[in-house]
Formats: structure tokens, sequence, C-alpha cells
């Protein structure tokens, strides 16, 4: 019961504090009212106590009570003229006499009663006419509206007193209106035609905006695609990670985790874009799992070189992941491979043009008919020994890294089109071995060099 009493003096409070200025700062829809209600609705349902919320309710009903109060306090309280009943008496018997000498074409009666009913209507209308210009219309509004009816008004008082009107008479007089129906068909015509261009600009407006978007859509699918091809390389790279290496990082590659990693990336070799293949190489040959290392002879595990890295074995090494003939026809084209290790890649008709090949390893690479337009060929090994004594790789024979027998690329039918940085030695070992069609080819010619391919 003290609880309701304390409830009942409160909302009798805010409700004497609510006065009709409180709300001048609301909307049309009472924002604030609504507002100030579900606040205290919210604050009371929370407390769990539903007579609370009945009694809030009706606060707020008492809420719109005074503000239906205010507004109507506001429209009563313009100012208006001190009428007195003679008065409205008086209109009221001009605005009946008004009808009569309507409805019984009395234009005597008519004037009269219609003068006394403006002058009566306008007398009580005015203080309240005057407050509606004031909250309604600024002085620049009228100013505005003034200046165009005195604008309008200028120019019809030109065409009637500087004889413009009547030449446009006699023009109209002399016009042959039987021929301007005529010519008003033309220019029906005429707008028929205008229309129908109309509606080709529109038609070609939307197939430009259409053929936009779908450029917009094919470039957003492109990088969807990048980002994609990205994600699915970041994946690789560990799983490939976490097979040929054990807990405490160090290599521990048996044959079928080799052949595991060997088939993850024939797979997504075969799956991603020139750039994606340059990212696994580089990935892969600085990680040297590439390159042939030396091995232990029973356990077959990778052996230090004592300098902190894996040693080489290039006649007896075996390598983690053997490329074989994965990059096969490849597009490797306008990519970075510098510094890569490709020896004995089977790269027969791949793409390399105006790929960097700055110090990639290219010695035992068969490179029959590949494209090498544009490359980058600074410092880049074919071979192994020197120029004269170095021959390309066999099938039967072992290489010989002191001489450079068997140690070099094979490359017949490779296109050197301006190749760039080749080196004089590597220009005379491809001049030797590429082919008579191929010579053609190299920067600098092959003048003097012999053709010891023979073809």
């Amino acid at each position: 019961m003290q609880t309701e009493s304390n409830n009942s003096n409160q909302d009798a409070i805010a409700t004497d504090n609510l006065q009709p200025d409180d709300f001048d700062g609301a909307g049309e829809n009472g924002s604030s009212t609504d507002i100030f209600r579900q606040q205290e609705l919210a604050q009371m349902l929370l407390k769990g106590a539903a007579q609370e919320a009945n009694m809030a309710l009706a606060s707020s009903l008492k809420i719109d009570a005074l503000q239906q109060v205010r507004n109507l306090s506001r429209f009563r309280n313009y100012p208006t003229a001190n009428v007195q009943p003679r008065a409205l008496l008086i209109l009221l018997i001009a605005i009946a006499l008004t009808l009569i000498s309507v409805a019984t074409s009395n234009v005597f009666l008519g004037i009269i009663a219609t003068f006394i009913t403006l002058s009566l209507s306008v007398i009580i209308l005015f203080p309240w006419l005057q407050e509606i210009k004031k909250d309604r219309f600024t002085l620049s509004d009228i100013a505005l509206f003034l200046g165009t009816i005195g604008a309008i008004t200028s120019v019809v008082g030109v065409i009637k007193f500087a004889g413009i009107a009547d030449n446009i008479l006699a023009i109209g007089k002399k016009i042959n209106w039987d021929a301007s129906g005529t010519l008003a068909e033309w220019f029906g015509a005429l707008g028929q035609i205008l229309i129908a261009i109309v509606a080709v600009v529109i038609a070609w407006r939307q197939y430009v905006i259409s053929k936009d978007l779908t450029i917009q859509q094919n470039l957003l699918t492109v990088q969807q695609n990048i980002i994609t091809q990205q994600q699915t390389i970041d994946s690789y790279f560990q799983g490939i990670s976490d097979l040929v290496l054990d807990e405490e990082g160090l290599l521990e590659d048996w044959p079928q985790e080799r052949l595991l990693a060997e088939g993850r990336t024939a797979a997504i070799l075969s799956s991603v874009d020139a750039s994606g293949r340059a990212k696994i190489l580089r990935f892969l040959s600085r990680s040297k799992l590439l390159t042939p290392l030396k091995r232990d002879g029973h356990l077959g595990r990778a052996i230090f070189d004592g300098s902190g890295g894996y040693a080489e074995d290039r006649i007896h090494g075996v390598r983690v992941i053997d490329l074989g003939v994965m990059l096969a026809g490849a597009d490797l084209s306008k990519t970075d491979l510098r510094w890569t290790d490709l020896s004995e890649a089977n790269l027969v008709h791949a793409n390399l043009s105006d790929t960097d090949l700055v110090k990639a390893n290219l010695s035992r690479c068969i490179l029959y008919h590949a494209n090498l337009r544009n490359a980058d060929l600074h410092g880049t090994r074919f071979y192994y020994g020197s120029a004269e004594t170095a021959t390309p790789r066999s099938r039967t024979e072992p290489p010989n890294y002191q001489t450079g027998e068997n140690t070099g690329a094979v490359v017949e039918g490779a296109d050197f089109t301006n190749a760039k940085r080749m080196s004089d030695a590597t220009r005379r070992y491809c001049c030797a071995w590429c082919g008579e069609k191929s010579r053609q080819t190299i920067p600098g010619g092959c003048e003097g060099i012999i053709n010891k391919l023979g073809k």
C-alpha cells in the first residue's frame, strides 16, 4: 500500500510539472512524448511490477491530453479582432443577401452585399492572416512572390502598350491555317522521329551501362579468384611444411611423404595461373625442396653441410619434390623466377616469355621448343663447366659436373628472340646446341660458332 501511494504521488507531481511549454520541442507525431513513455514503461517492466506499468500508462495518457491542450491553446492564441455580436449578425445577413442576389441575378444587390461581406470578413481574419504570414512566410519569400508577379505584369504591359499584341494578331490573320494543319502533321511526324531517336539513345545508354556493370562484375570475379587462389596456395605451403618437417622443425621426409608432397604439388600446379605457379616454385626452391640433397646411406635422411644448411649432392642426391613433367607446356610468362632451382625439370613447350630468370638454375632442364622471348637471362645457369666442353643432358650417360658433359640444358628449338642480358658463354652454348632455326633468334648472332647439334 505504501508503494502504491508513493507511485500515485510521483505521477501527480509529474503531471503537475508538465506544462504546455514542455512540449515546444516535440514534433508533429509527438516523438519526444513517445520516447519518454517507452523509457518509463521499460524501467517499470524491468522491475516486474505490472501495477506500476498500468499507472505509468495512465500517466502517459495524461501527457497526451496535455499535448492536445497545448495544440488547441496554440490555435486559440492567435490574435483576432474584437468583434461585436452586432457585426456577426450583419455578416450573416450580408452572406444571405449575397447568395440571394446570385440566385436571382440581382447585380445591384449583389455588389452591395458582396462588398459588405468582404469587408467584414477581412476585418475579422486580418489579425489571424497577419500571424500566419509571420509564422509561415519570411520577408524574402514575399519579395520573391511580388517580384515574380511584377515581372509577369511588366511583360504583359510591354506586349500591350508597345504594339506587340497588334502585330501578333496581324500575323495570325495572315497565316493560312489550312496549310498550317499540314505543317502540324509534319511536326507530328518529326516528333515521332525524335521519340524514336530518343528511344535508340536510351537503349544504347542502357547497353553501355549494362556493359560497364558486366566489366565491373568480371573485375570483382577476378579479384575473388585471386583471393581464393592465394588462400589455396597458403594452405598448400602449410600442408607441405607439416608433411616434411618433424616437431622440431627438421627435415624428415620418408618415401611416402615425398610421394604425397609431389602429388600435392602436381595437383596445385595444374589449378593455378602463371603467377601462382611462380610463387609455388619460389617457395619450394628457397626451401631446398627442389634441390638434390645428400642423404644418409642407411636412414635416407638429409645431411647437414656443417654451415647451417643441408648438403647438396647433384649426382646421387634425392630431392624432396621432383618436378619431373609437372611443368611441361606450362605457362610461366611474365613471372618472377629469380634464383629458382629448376634443374632437371621438364619444360618442353613451356612459355617463359618476359620471365625474370636472373640467377635461375636451368642445368639439365629440358627446354625443347620453349618460349624464352624477352626473358632476362642475366646469370642464368644452363650448364656446369665451360661452354666449350658442356653438352646437353643424356638419358644414358651420367653428368660430369667438372667438365660440364651431360650437364647442359636441352635448348633445341627454343626461341631466344630479344632475350635480355645473355652472357657470351651462354650465347655460345645455346648457339652450339639449339639448332639452325633457333640460332637465328639468339641476340648477338651465332656467326663463327659451330652447330654441334647438326640440325
